[in-house]
């Protein structure tokens, strides 16, 4: 086989047409072999010769993509000292555009023998573990243009692309729980009709499943168990795991692309799959242990964890900070996805301990041409201390705003005090973002998502019921801020399940209605349960996978159930839509409570009542017992643009919130406009009468029924 040179740069294997360039870094290791894997399981290795700066590279001419391949790495073990060197271990590429296969957890892929945590295992991992592939990197994208969808019309769709895909009647079996069924028309047509405008997909970076869970029969479903930060996973593919993966996730973006659909990743950059300091030996820490991960300091042996997995990666290395920058801007210019959603973001500012927003990786983003221009979401806590940094990340970040969901499920469950939080929530979140110049955009609203309970388990239970995840229900958040409606679980009684589904009409109305960036959850658009389970982590089956309503059709057993998600998938189509029509629900600027220059009437941008139809005093804010409120919204005053650059004037709106369990008299306010007409009613089983809801004057009286809302509309 010939041997050529090669280049240091890029890192990974690198396929030109003619052969594959190979370049990995590790400053620990003495010496580094690429093994090239037959389908014999045998190997040929290459030792890589050629050094610049720490990265070991080769050309070897005639390797074309499909090929398998690995590195074993010669060098000190020395554990306590933070060495971990194994050439027994076959090591996959840090930089592999794709992986094939998968791990069968057999002792010979940790480096320690089992039972004997301080010994030396010299076992050949190569039988047992995954191998790296070289990709061909040419793909016709035809006319493929990202959306680029501004943050004021954006609707988030959060989505897993198993659980999305694996129950859908109108997709053939051979692609469902896959990228192509992900980008199959009926699936595509769903999100359209929605009205989302992006999806975010849970990772889809190569994951592990943990061999706890393995052992247990059991799989990481939801995939924040990265080895892998190049590579599609390889099980969501139809075609195959020899680079086809690559090719079927490309399709896919291009194929929602296409529906003007933007695409989004989930991304765990803050730790990888080989856990702690008795977890197995993939990647990473055989190649530079101390390069990749935090250590402790006085004792290298074990690992910092900030991320409760095990591992942090070390992020004021070099070599992890270009990773992870190499990583994102390669599924921007190559796999071509539209932003992220970072996995316990405060772990990536951890620069040294505590979480700092000058961090050098909140510095290379910013900085950076590819990735400073596609949308960056924040997840922004993690578990270590002083990890909850909601409202302190950067201006050019967004992040999911967990004070909105801790807000907006309060005021509906009946928490007392919570009129004045939901206020700041329902207009953007002001308190949080407007002093370091960020908008209401900057919060990504959302009441559920993949972690905890779905939107029918929010209204349907008061404890978490965790007993399939076999931890005794110990796993999982134990303060929900959830309320049953009066019986714990599924039920029978007409009266609780009419105001469950009247709670789910509430929370799905109030978040298109608020300033910011909405974000549903994957069958919440129709009420999917999980049985009460809010940590399906490990639930790769039914109980986690989206059950779709089948159209027009009901049997004595659904015993209403598909009557009841139809409703609710039409009830948020309508709110979703309403929200995309009408820019005085999607601001780009905060309110200022004052008129603005130019309108044609002397009313404030925003105003906000008792239920008498009283402006609000502070007084009413603090009162214990105030659950209603109203409030206006004036079409005539919001900022956004027109086509020729004029000021564009909406229709206004007067929003009632009754979250008390009675019904409330409420007044139409007098100085607010003359005529309105009921658009929303989330009392009536269908919630929405658009065009044909009742014509209310100003003054008049309009009795809410407990626990619910409804939205008024005056003509611009």
């Amino acid at each position: 086989m010939q041997v050529w040179p090669g280049q240091a740069y890029p890192l990974g294997a690198t396929y030109d047409g003619a052969g594959t360039n190979f370049a990995v870094f590790s400053e620990a290791a003495d010496r580094i072999e690429l093994c090239l894997l037959h389908e014999d399981g045998s190997e040929t290795a290459v030792e890589l010769r050629e050094t610049d700066a720490f990265v070991r590279h080769a050309y070897l001419p005639g390797v074309m993509p499909g090929q398998r391949y690995g590195f074993r790495i010669h060098g000190p073990y020395a554990p306590e000292r933070g060495l971990r060197c194994n050439s027994a271990k076959l090591l996959l590429d840090p930089y592999a555009r794709a992986v094939a296969g998968s791990i069968d957890w057999d002792e010979a892929v940790y480096g320690y023998h089992f039972g004997r945590p301080d010994s030396r295992n010299d076992l050949d991992s190569a039988p047992h573990s995954m191998s790296s592939v070289v990709v061909n990197p040419y793909f016709d994208w035809g006319d493929d243009r990202p959306p680029r969808t501004e943050y004021h019309r954006t609707v988030i769709y959060e989505a897993h692309v198993k659980g999305l895909t694996m129950l859908h009647p109108a997709l053939p079996k051979e692609l469902r729980g896959t990228y192509a069924g992900l980008a199959h028309p009926a699936i595509v047509e769903h999100l359209t009709e929605l009205g989302v405008t992006a999806i975010e997909l849970m990772p889809v970076h190569q994951f592990v499943h943990d061999h706890r869970l393995v052992d247990s029969g059991m799989a990481n479903y939801w995939g924040y168990n990265t080895i892998g930060y190049f590579a599609p996973h390889n099980a969501y593919a139809s075609w195959g795991d020899r680079g086809q993966q690559v090719l079927e996730f490309k399709s896919a973006v291009r194929a929602l692309h296409k529906a003007g659909i933007e695409v989004i990743l989930d991304v765990v950059y803050n730790h990888t799959a080989e856990g702690n300091h008795l977890g197995p030996t993939l990647s990473f820490r055989g190649l530079d242990n101390a390069s990749y991960y935090r250590l402790v300091e006085n004792s290298p042996r074990y690992y910092m964890d900030t991320t409760g997995t095990g591992n942090s990666l070390l992020m004021r290395s070099p070599h992890v900070l270009q990773l992870i920058m190499d990583s994102l801007r390669y599924w921007v210019t190559e796999m071509h996805v539209d932003g992220f959603r970072f996995d316990l973001a405060a772990t990536l500012a951890r620069q040294f301990h505590e979480v700092d927003r000058l961090s050098s990786f909140f510095d290379l983003v910013q900085q950076d041409p590819v990735v400073s221009q596609v949308k960056l979401i924040a997840e922004p806590w993690d578990v270590g201390e002083g990890g909850y940094q909601v409202g302190n990340f950067p201006p050019l970040w967004t992040e999911w705003n967990g004070k909105y969901r801790d807000t907006v499920r309060d005021l509906w469950r009946g928490e007392p005090r919570t009129l004045a939080e939901f206020a700041s929530r329902l207009t953007g979140s002001s308190d949080l973002y407007q002093d370091d110049g960020r908008r209401p955009l900057a919060s990504v609203n959302f009441v559920t998502c993949h972690d905890g309970f779905t939107l029918r388990d929010l209204v349907s239970y008061n404890e978490k019921h965790n007993d399939a995840n076999g931890e005794n229900n110990r796993d999982g958040e134990s303060h929900n801020r959830s309320w049953n409606c009066g019986v714990e679980g599924e039920t029978d009684d007409a009266g609780v399940r009419a105001l469950r589904m009247r709670q789910m009409r509430n929370f799905i109305a109030t978040l298109m209605l608020s300033q910011g960036v909405p974000m549903i959850s994957h069958g919440d658009e129709f009420g999917r349960t999980q049985g009460g389970n809010n940590n399906a982590y490990c639930q790769d089956g039914e109980l986690a996978w989206v059950h779709w309503p089948e159209p027009g059709r009901d049997t004595p057993a659904d015993d209403g159930a598909q009557d009841e998600a139809r409703s609710l998938l039409e009830f948020t189509r309508a709110m979703v839509w309403l929200r995309r029509d009408h820019p005085v629900f999607r601001r780009r600027r905060f309110f200022h409570g004052r008129p603005v220059e130019g309108t044609h009437d002397d009313l404030s941008d925003i105003a906000w009542f008792t239920p008498e139809g009283k402006e609000m005093t502070s007084r009413d804010w603090q009162a214990a017992h105030a659950r209603a409120l109203s409030v206006f919204l004036n079409g005539h005053a919001i900022s956004e643009p027109g086509p020729r650059g004029e000021r564009i004037s909406d229709d206004s709106f007067l929003l009632m919130f009754n979250a008390s369990p009675d019904d409330l008299e409420f007044v139409v306010p007098v100085n607010h406009g003359r005529q309105w007409q009921v658009v929303v009613d989330t009392a009536v089983p269908d919630g929405v009468a658009p065009g044909q809801g009742a014509k209310v004057a100003a003054g008049d009286r309009l009795t809410l029924t407990g626990r619910s809302l409804t939205v008024l509309r005056r003509p611009a």
